[in-house]
């Protein structure tokens, strides 16, 4: 007999490793074309994460895990003494591919403790390749795991609002946010899903949308200036978004317009939700001020799919992130728990209590 989570819709994975090579869904082409590229170099893999062709904290981790492992591959083939020294300048290429992503840095410095021991290039490439499959078996058993905590906070028969891309596109599959939108769908908990645009890569028109509909849950698009009007209707219980990185006191970066979403639900009495992995919360940065915030080239707000949408001369400002206050955080939900009220004692809690199991 089947289990609920034997019926969870969900059936997207971005990233996947054979033949000596990792494949990624180009999510820069969706929801028009839906195409794999393939790596086989970490430099590459680099450019796949800086280039958006894999976006959203967890999959960037884990990518930059498969591309270490791609490094180590090299580093065996060439039969070079200095093989560590071959893997290293691949590490130091990816971690300069993304900032703010926590999780890129959290998925390297695991890959570095892998490899420490290894004696020859030939063992690190496989002791990476079993840690970067197991990375990416545990992303997708521990966003089940927060789907079902996240959901369990969602009284039944109202609608929500998600912002930007957190489905399986943004990890290694079934997603956070879009993971609890998966599991409170599943059990008859939400009545509506709407979701932003999120300009300027509009995440939520062209990835979100695709992923709830592929998996048969209907949403609502909307632009991002359509929100407060949305929230005032009073048909929105709680709003659901991820995290890039959360900051030791509560803080949290997420897609720019998130810090927005977050003033607005206080304003109209709506909930707020950050669904994320345990990797994402960076004990060693304090507050919000210390996570930085990648700025990204002006032509994205100034075009559109490549043409202009503003007169010459124009500047654009551009931060991919903001960082929602603690403060304006109804919940934290992870794979180990779910924070209420957020601040530096109950994250410390949450940590102490992992390491205590």
């Amino acid at each position: 007999m089947g289990t609920m989570i034997d019926t969870l819709p969900d059936t997207i994975r971005p990233i996947r490793y054979g033949d000596g090579a990792l494949y990624l869904l180009d999510q820069r082409l969706l929801p028009g074309e839906t195409h794999e590229n393939r790596y086989v170099d970490a430099a590459g893999v680099a450019a796949a994460i800086r280039d958006m062709v894999v976006r959203g904290a967890p999959a960037i981790g884990i990518t930059a895990a498969f591309g270490v492992v791609l490094a180590c591959g090299a580093a065996a083939g060439s039969g070079r003494a200095d093989w560590r020294g071959q893997v290293e300048q691949a590490i130091a290429q990816l971690a300069a591919s993304r900032p703010t992503a926590v999780n890129l840095f959290w998925a390297l410095d695991r890959m570095r403790e892998v490899l420490a021991s290894c004696p020859s290039a030939g063992e690190a490439h496989a002791r990476a390749l079993a840690e970067a499959e197991r990375m990416l078996a545990a992303d997708i058993a521990a966003n089940r795991r927060l789907g079902a905590a996240g959901a369990e906070l969602i009284e039944p028969g109202r609608a929500v609002l998600t912002h930007c891309n957190t489905g399986s596109l943004a990890t290694g599959g079934f997603g956070t946010a879009l993971g609890v939108i998966r599991s409170a769908w599943a059990q008859g908990r939400i009545r509506e899903v709407f979701a932003d645009e999120t300009r300027p890569w509009l995440q939520g028109a062209r990835l979100t949308a695709w992923e709830l509909l592929h998996d048969g849950i209907p949403v609502h698009l909307l632009c991002e200036g359509a929100a407060a009007s949305l929230l005032r209707l009073g048909q929105v219980g709680w709003v659901i978004v991820g995290a890039d990185r959360i900051a030791a006191n509560g803080d949290t970066a997420n897609k720019i317009g998130t810090y927005g979403l977050a003033l607005l639900a206080r304003e109209h009495g709506v909930r707020f939700m950050v669904a994320a992995p345990v990797s994402t919360i960076d004990f060693d940065t304090s507050e919000g001020s210390g996570i930085p915030i990648e700025m990204r080239p002006e032509s994205e707000v100034l075009e559109l799919a490549g043409r202009a949408i503003a007169p010459p001369g124009s500047r654009g400002w551009n931060p991919a992130f903001d960082v929602t206050p603690a403060r304006l955080i109804d919940a934290i939900v992870t794979e180990h728990g779910v924070v209420q009220r957020p601040d530096r004692e109950r994250l410390v809690a949450l940590r102490e209590g992992i390491a205590s199991r």
